[in-house]
C-alpha cells in the first residue's frame, strides 16, 4: 500500500474517534450521569486533536503530503 493512502486512513480514523468522543461527552452531559466524567471524553478529544495536528506537520515535513501552491 501507498504511504499516502495509509496516512489518509489513519487521519480519517483519528477524526472519527474525535467525533465519537465528542458525542459521548454530549450524552454524558445531557443525561447527567456521573459514572464516567465528561472531562475524560473531552480530554481524549483534545489529545487526539493534538495528535492529528502533529501527524499533519510531520507528514508535511517529511514530504508525504504537499501543500497546495500559492494562489498568487
Amino acid at each position: 500500500m501507498n504511504a499516502l493512502f495509509v496516512f489518509k486512513v489513519v487521519l480519517v480514523l483519528l477524526l472519527l474517534f474525535i467525533l465519537v468522543n465528542l458525542a459521548r461527552a454530549l450524552f454524558v452531559m445531557v443525561k447527567g450521569e456521573n459514572k464516567v466524567p465528561m472531562s475524560q471524553f473531552l480530554g481524549r478529544r483534545v489529545l487526539f486533536s493534538v495528535l492529528v495536528v502533529v501527524l499533519l506537520l510531520l507528514a508535511l515535513g517529511t514530504g508525504i503530503i504537499t501543500p497546495n501552491p500559492r494562489p498568487y
